[in-house]
Formats: structure tokens, C-alpha cells, sequence
């Protein structure tokens, strides 16, 4: 018996109209739909994060991380020779914590913050009104002079000297996969199976899918899945040409791997709990992990120089969180020192935040190593 369509009005319901209409969809249009539609999407209609959302991001376990990445762009800016005006810009700014933590911390670097343009890229409605509030709520004395911009895309910035951040910005975006059959390499898609009433997995295999492949990965087994990111690859160019017109760094944590892209690692989370990648589309975080030597590879050959790739761990103890840390619990009451304990075991250690997320910075061709990335430290 026929399944039942959802309804129209719903994302699901477009995205089968979609599939009745154009056959199945790649998984890049699946998660650019799920995540990003105008007005159905997952980041477009909701606040995913903290204990009521979908899941937690370092900005928000503890100020100590924006605090050390705001620090981390004072000594780039003052490395670049203090250049004025700067561009700060923020992808994928979550709340704005982040920024409010790190632009708290600049501002105890003279002229840094007078020079600030402050750039949050930012596609989300209701993320873009928490940000404003977020930003609205800092101190006079941290505000910066000009007017905090917000733009749906980096090629909105304008062009200049730039300290770029983005955390958990790049798992996001939409990967295509790769999967490698009896007969040849074919890409995975999305199609509707109504007499189940579901989203289901396929395969194309007349879309040129083995040139896709990177030529190293072609003769991987029978089962083998690679992925790939056109978008990630879109940004980290746009990042790397600017950094080779322009004084500047930029500054990538995220979740992902410094080895090629060889694996299935999409996930959707909801409820901080791992569920169902196709089911209830819209309605969970869809995410993969980062390819972090083809971002530092495609930046690279867009003009940028690159450093890393490091735990976020060690990125983390090596700008200073022990003692910052250690500064947060001097005069706290126990259970606050506990929870900067918690906080800093989170963002650091081995087995939580630590080893996972990684960090990549990359600067105009010629500049020193950042802060962190040193090769005495590596």
C-alpha cells in the first residue's frame, strides 16, 4: 500500500516534489536543503544550540575558548604590524559568544579595537538576531567604533587585511559521497520509496563519479566511501586569495582528520543524540568531518601559507588555558572551580574535544608561524 507524502508546507514534502520531479538527489542538495532552505531549513528556523537544542559548541563549554582565540588574533594582528583598518571575520558564528568572548579579550591590546571592522558571515535569521543581541550586551569599553556587519558569504567582505575564525563552520557544509561498487566507482544519493513512506539511499553511476575520486583512493575495496566537499573547497580558495592579496590569518578548529578522505563520516544529531541521517529531514544537524589537508592543500594553492594541522588540545595548552584556567578558579567557590575543571578536561583532553577537533591556521605567503602552530611546538 502507498505510503502517505507529508504534506506540503514541509521540507520533507519539497524535497519528495523534488525527487518526483528531478529523481534522486545528490547528498549535497539533500543536506543544502535540510540545513540551508530559505525557509524550511535546520539553521534557518531554530537556535540548535546548548542544553535545549541539538548540540554544544567550545564557545559555549567555556569562555576560555574565545578568550584564547580573541588573544590568538591580537598577537597575529601586532606579528602583521598592527594594520588598520582590519577585517575580523567570524564564519558560521553560532551565538556570537565566540566573538563576544574574543572581542573581550582583544580589547586589552592597544588600538586593536578601534582598528576592528567585524564581519559576521552568517546565513541564519533567527542565529543573526541572537548575535546581535549577544554583541549588543558587551561592554562600551569592548565595542568596536564601527558598526558590527553581517553578510551571507565571504565574498561579501570587503577586501583588506583579515583575521578570519571559524569554528565548527566547515563540517556543515554539504559533502558529496563517492561509494566504490563491483562495477565502479558511483555517488550516493537520496530517493523516496513511497510504498515505505522513506527516504532511502541509491546509487548513480552515470555521473562520472570515478574522476571524482581522488587517483590515490580509485582502487580502494569494494565498499570503500570517499568524500567530498565542493563548498569547503569554494571557501578555503576565497580564504586563501585573500590572504595572499592581503596582510592576514586565519584560524580553523573543527572536527575532522588530517589523512585522505576515505570513509563514511556523515552523521545528524538531535537532542545531543546521535540519530538517523535520512529521517525527519530539517529536523536534525547533519555533519561531516573535515578534510583538513584538502583545505589546507586548495588555500595553499589559492596563495595562502599553511600551518598545522593540530589537536585542538594542544593548540588549546599552548595558548595558555591551564593558566587561564588556573586564573578563572583563584577566589571561585568550589562548585565553579569545578566546572573550569570540567570545561578545560572537555576542550583538551585526549578523549573528548582534544584529539578530535584539529586546528589549521593559514597566513599571507611569508609570515611567521601563529601562535600555536610553531614548529619547535609540533
Amino acid at each position: 500500500m502507498p505510503g502517505t507524502i507529508p504534506a506540503p508546507g514541509t521540507l520533507a514534502g519539497h524535497l519528495i516534489r523534488r525527487i518526483h520531479d528531478e529523481g534522486p538527489l545528490r547528498l549535497s542538495t539533500f543536506m543544502a536543503e535540510a540545513l540551508g532552505h530559505p525557509t524550511l531549513g535546520y539553521y534557518t528556523t531554530r537556535d540548535p544550540l546548548g542544553a535545549a537544542g541539538d548540540f554544544t559548541t567550545a564557545p559555549e563549554i567555556s569562555q576560555m575558548f574565545g578568550e584564547l582565540l580573541g588573544l590568538w588574533c591580537a598577537q597575529a594582528w601586532l606579528t602583521l604590524g598592527s594594520p588598520a583598518p582590519l577585517h575580523l571575520v567570524e564564519l558560521g558564528p553560532g551565538r556570537g559568544t565566540l566573538m563576544a568572548d574574543a572581542l573581550r579579550a582583544m580589547a586589552r591590546v592597544p588600538g586593536l579595537t578601534q582598528a576592528l571592522r567585524v564581519h559576521m558571515v552568517e546565513t541564519s535569521p533567527s542565529l543573526r538576531a541572537r548575535q546581535r543581541a549577544t554583541l549588543a550586551a558587551l561592554p562600551t569599553a569592548v565595542q568596536p567604533p564601527h558598526p558590527i556587519a553581517w553578510a551571507g558569504s565571504l565574498e561579501a567582505v570587503p577586501d583588506g587585511p583579515m583575521l578570519l575564525l571559524a569554528n565548527e563552520f566547515f563540517d556543515a557544509l554539504p559533502i558529496r559521497q563517492m561509494q566504490r561498487t563491483a562495477r565502479g566507482w558511483a555517488e550516493r544519493c537520496v530517493t523516496w520509496l513511497e510504498p515505505e513512506s522513506r527516504f532511502a539511499w541509491t546509487l548513480d553511476a552515470g555521473g562520472g563519479a570515478e574522476l571524482l575520486v581522488p587517483p590515490g583512493l580509485r582502487e580502494a575495496p569494494e565498499g570503500a566511501v570517499v568524500e567530498l566537499c565542493p563548498a569547503a573547497l569554494t571557501v578555503a580558495g576565497e580564504i586563501g586569495r585573500r590572504l595572499a592579496a592581503h596582510p592576514g590569518a586565519a584560524l580553523v578548529v573543527d572536527y575532522g582528520y588530517d589523512a585522505p578522505p576515505l570513509g563514511d563520516t556523515l552523521q545528524a544529531v538531535r537532542s545531543h543524540a546521535y540519530a538517523p541521517v535520512l529521517d525527519d529531514p530539517g529536523q536534525s544537524d547533519l555533519t561531516a568531518h573535515v578534510d583538513f589537508r584538502t583545505l589546507a592543500a586548495t588555500a595553499g594553492a589559492a596563495g595562502a601559507q599553511s600551518h598545522g594541522i593540530v589537536g585542538q588540545g594542544p593548540l588549546l595548552q599552548r595558548l595558555g588555558i591551564q593558566q587561564r584556567a588556573a586564573t578563572l578558579k583563584r577566589g571561585a567557590m568550589a562548585p565553579q572551580a569545578h566546572a573550569v575543571d570540567l570545561a578545560l578536561d572537555r576542550l583538551t583532553a585526549p578523549g573528548q574535544m582534544g584529539r578530535l577537533f584539529k586546528a589549521l591556521a593559514l597566513t599571507s605567503p611569508g609570515a611567521p608561524p601563529p601562535a600555536g602552530f610553531e614548529p619547535s611546538e609540533g
